[in-house]
């Protein structure tokens, strides 16, 4: 049943949140440097005693650690009961969840038009590249998606960057808007919005485009080979109708991918947005690292790991909603 296999999926998840969160605790502490440290001794060095050094940073950064690393993990996961991430180094006096779902609103939008018009776009030639493919058009399509698929991300990114910024320059290199529009429901802004989004959308499109081809045209391939498909072929059934049940068996392994490379470009926005400046969760992540901010680099992994996990879920649900073969084997099982 949906709902069994749900309840199962949730347990593992917060099983490997646990896991994640806990590794990622002791691991993002054992880095050298620390800011607060850095401010208590240099305000130390001016001439302030300990006490009002210790009073200066806690009310800077709107906190102070107090024990050992293990009283502090404990602080840390009984906060995340909570719902409580913390306060962040970076920005003093602001919660770390304020921080991360100011980032996430300018990563979520770009890698979910980028990767879905991957798919629709990789799809449709990917049939087109396994029914052509004894043809110069499939080879064509074909070279295309395998020459794609091998580019990294950032080679992508710094070549989009590099002819539409400085040798076309015709769309901007950072940000996410003009600040000579005012922000709000207006022409000026929201075609401010969109120019500057373009480049990592393309990124994210490019990027996953060559897999999306090359996957639906092996998914083709080997139904087009499927008993049912020369069955439909004897009975005298018109090739369109043909096709459209090709299509259809084909395209379900992919949902799966697709929930889960929605789930894995939260990571991989980590170099798109430094490379474009654009101020989501990959360049919130670096500059965390940067400013050792211990609390948002770990909401940071926790939100990366939570959208992973809840990918993995949704694809498998999902699948299990629109291919009736599984239904059908869980009702026998």
């Amino acid at each position: 049943m949906i709902a069994r296999k749900l309840a199962g999926h949730l347990a593992r998840g917060l099983v490997m949140v646990l896991i994640v969160t806990t590794v990622s605790f002791f691991v993002i502490r054992s880095i050298p440097g620390d800011p607060m440290a850095a401010k208590y001794e240099k305000l130390v060095e001016q001439g302030m005693s300990p006490e009002a050094a210790q009073q200066s940073v806690e009310v800077l950064y709107g906190f102070a650690p107090t024990g050992g690393m293990w009283q502090q993990y404990v602080d840390y996961m009984s906060g995340l009961l909570r719902l409580d991430l913390g306060q962040s180094l970076t920005v003093p006096g602001v919660g770390v969840s304020t921080v991360l779902f100011s980032a996430a609103k300018w990563t979520i939008l770009p890698v979910l038009v980028g990767t879905l018009l991957s798919f629709l776009i990789g799809v449709i030639m990917g049939v087109y590249a396994a029914i052509r493919r004894s043809g110069k058009l499939g080879d064509i399509l074909a070279i295309s998606g395998s020459l794609l698929h091998g580019v990294p991300q950032y080679v992508l990114a710094l070549l989009l960057g590099a002819v539409f910024t400085t040798l076309i320059p015709i769309l901007p290199a950072g940000g996410t808007a003009d600040i000579m529009f005012e922000p709000g429901f207006n022409a000026g802004y929201i075609g401010s919005l969109v120019s500057h989004a373009t480049l990592p959308v393309l990124t994210y499109a490019l990027a996953s485009y060559g897999g999306w081809i090359l996957a639906m045209k092996s998914s083709v391939v080997t139904v087009l080979g499927d008993d049912f498909i020369l069955a439909a072929e004897l009975r005298g059934l018109k090739r369109g109708f043909i096709f459209r049940y090709v299509a259809r068996n084909a395209i379900l392994p992919l949902f799966t991918i697709l929930a889960l490379s929605l789930g894995l470009l939260f990571g991989g926005a980590i170099f798109i947005e430094r490379i474009f400046n654009y101020p989501g969760l990959g360049l919130m992540l670096i500059n965390s690292i940067t400013e050792r901010d211990y609390a948002l680099m770990g909401g940071a992994f926790l939100l990366i790991t939570g959208a992973i996990i809840i990918a993995n879920i949704a694809a498998d649900l999902f699948y299990t909603v629109i291919d009736p073969r599984v239904r059908s084997g869980e009702g026998a099982a």
